[in-house]
């Protein structure tokens, strides 16, 4: 009896051990299970239900095409119930897994929009008279181009407060953009200047004012600009390859192969940038390295015409 009585308890003990174990392998907490159902309310409206399901189980699906299904669930509800963080974190996550997905780009492009609006109405609603609601609404008639008004407000607003960072720089570049631009280079030119007593650190204000001289035939005023926006910023490529044509129209070729390169390394792709250091290493009699850039320039040439072209 004694014997029957300690295995009734060991049994009791083993199953109720086992127990947990065979409740997280339900359907209750199955991440697919889950998911599917996550997805099935959402396609009956029912987000409110839906979207703590998604964001709970989707992160341990092994399943892609469900994940990916998933997401697209997720984010849509996200959306219409204005979760815009949660938004943000699938939008992300589609993007990283499903890079070139056409849906998934589609989606991002549209709900980023969809974000871009709302957080616009909300800035008018809440701060109308704030210089950032202004600036944007300055922004909007730029796209349009009706630059007289975009510059006004613009102006408005330098008004008030002369040293708030990128409004000299958004000014100077609507004057270039107003029709007879080349009545107002000088105009523009005193903005980016007076954007970078305001902000230093400005490489494309630099960049501008080095363009403005380029366009003069001003190239050593251009190279300096070109040469203080790559200290700026590092990562500005454009800013290398016109450093060195500028350097290169000044004759100065020995100094123009280092911006050309680093062009180069940047971006391997263009083609002009392999051309224009093949110029600089003819000039300084380099034909080895002035062989080998114009090779890479026809390379790059043929696969940006493949690209153009597509598949037959």
């Amino acid at each position: 009896m004694r014997l029957f009585l300690i295995a009734l308890l060991c049994s009791a003990i083993w199953t109720l051990s086992a127990a947990p174990q065979v409740a997280n392998k339900s359907p209750a907490n199955d991440p697919s299970v889950a998911t599917h159902r996550g997805i099935a309310l959402v396609e009956s409206g029912r987000c409110r239900e839906a979207l703590p399901l998604l964001k709970r189980w989707i992160p341990h699906l092994n399943d892609k095409q469900l994940r990916y299904s998933g997401g697209m669930a997720e984010a849509r509800c996200a959306m219409a119930m204005d979760e815009e963080s949660t938004a943000v974190e699938v939008l992300v996550a589609l993007k990283r897994d499903f890079p070139d997905d056409p849906q998934v780009l589609y989606i991002t492009t549209h709900y980023y929009s969809e974000l871009a609006t709302r957080a616009s109405q909300q800035l008018a609603a809440k701060a109308p008279n704030s210089y950032q609601a202004r600036r944007l609404e300055a922004e909007a008639l730029e796209s349009q181009a009706k630059w007289d008004q975009a510059i006004g407000v613009y102006n408005g607003i330098l008004k008030e407060n002369s040293q708030i960072p990128g409004i000299h720089y958004r000014l100077g570049q609507a004057l270039l953009s107003r029709a007879g631009a080349s009545g107002h280079v000088e105009e523009a030119k005193a903005e980016f200047e007076k954007e970078l007593v305001v902000d230093p650190h400005n490489a494309a204000a630099e960049f501008v004012l080095g363009e403005l001289a380029r366009r003069a035939g001003q190239w050593n005023e251009a190279a300096q600009h070109f040469s203080n926006a790559t200290k700026l910023d590092v990562g500005f490529s454009e800013a290398y390859l016109a450093l060195g044509m500028s350097l290169a129209a000044a004759g100065k070729y020995p100094d123009a192969i280092s911006p050309l390169r680093s062009y180069v390394q940047m971006q391997p792709a263009d083609a002009a940038g392999h051309y224009q250091l093949a110029i600089a290493y003819a000039r300084v009699g380099n034909k080895e390295g002035a062989a080998r850039e114009l090779a890479l320039q026809n390379e790059a040439s043929a696969h940006n015409q493949d690209n153009q072209t597509g598949p037959p």
